[in-house]
């Protein structure tokens, strides 16, 4: 069986607000889960998923956890514009009365997420919004309120014989708030793989942190599986393998889709499926944690090739 972590609950962080802000349409909203959750269910092996819902808030504190990654005047900023019935953080980056309280439940499915690849030592997949890789220590922005996939390494680090944990993000655009969080923590490595030129205008080859922890793999518009491949081969794989993660865990965005509408890079939904085979061989104790994805087929579709890898290697 393979485990997905997933609440209706995080629908209702209501992007919809953008557009009654700003009169425009926000391309991060809740028919993408709808549509991801949708195709698994009707997936020729949905008898093999293991649907699980998130910790409730009740049931763990996360403050903690936060307080390790993001500045506690930014915890308190982003509480306080959702309970004022909400606001936008930047530009693109909405707030509605019920994103603070979503936010802390995705942080806790991104926890159970660590939970459970580790108790299992299989992988796992955390089906949450909002998404959280561009968040910084002190600001959320590009759709990111908090940053799971930063809270997550430094969650399972504190966990029993946890010592390395690798962060590979193939998201479209750069993880900018990632980076900046762990690129400072010698037990953390950080891998990207993002458009250049293209949002945010970070993610230099040459920035590789402070303890060389840091690959930045800037990729042209138009680039397919063709030069996704030999970067796989030649670069992420040799860079992960080499670090020997405890933990692996993927900020799996799906917005590299050729018919994504937010960027120009040219994949097929298979080549998640492909990448995920290359990261099951580095280790199986996987935690795929969703980022972005735009166009609701491509995406979902992608998700399914990702699942149906680790099926495929589980079986």
């Amino acid at each position: 069986m393979f485990p997905l972590i997933y609440s209706d609950k995080f629908l209702q962080h209501d992007t919809n607000f953008f557009k009654q802000a700003t009169g425009g349409y926000h391309p991060e909203c809740s028919d993408r889960l709808i549509a991801i959750v949708k195709a698994l269910k009707t997936a020729p092996w949905a008898d093999q998923l293991d649907w699980q819902r998130p910790t409730p808030l009740a049931e763990r504190d996360v403050m903690p956890w936060l307080q390790q990654v993001h500045d506690h005047r930014y915890i308190e900023q982003l509480q306080n514009m959702a309970a004022k019935g909400g606001g936008l953080l930047d530009w693109d980056t909405p707030v509605s009365p019920q994103s603070y309280d979503v936010a802390l439940l995705a942080v806790n499915a991104w926890l159970d997420g660590v939970d459970r690849v580790l108790s299992t030592q299989g992988p796992a997949f955390v089906l949450a919004r909002p998404p959280g890789h561009h968040a910084t220590r002190e600001q959320g922005m590009g759709f990111c309120l908090l940053s799971n996939g930063a809270i997550a390494a430094q969650y399972a680090l504190a966990q029993p014989n946890i010592k390395r944990v690798a962060i590979l993000d193939w998201d479209v655009h750069h993880g900018n708030g990632t980076e900046a969080i762990v690129q400072s923590h010698p037990q953390i490595v950080y891998c990207s793989l993002h458009q250049s030129p293209c949002y945010p205008g970070t993610g230099r080859s040459q920035d590789r942190g402070q303890f060389n922890n840091v690959l930045n793999l800037p990729m042209s518009p138009g680039s397919s599986f063709n030069e996704y491949q030999p970067a796989f081969e030649q670069k992420v794989v040799p860079f992960l393998s080499n670090f020997a993660p405890d933990l692996l865990i993927i900020s799996a965005g799906y917005d590299g889709n050729h018919d994504d509408p937010l960027a120009e890079i040219a994949l097929k939904p298979r080549d998640f499926g492909t990448f995920t085979e290359y990261c099951l061989e580095i280790t199986p104790k996987i935690l795929f944690g969703l980022e972005g994805g735009y166009d609701l087929n491509s995406l979902s579709q992608s998700v399914l090739a990702t699942v149906e890898s680790c099926l495929n290697f589980v079986n």
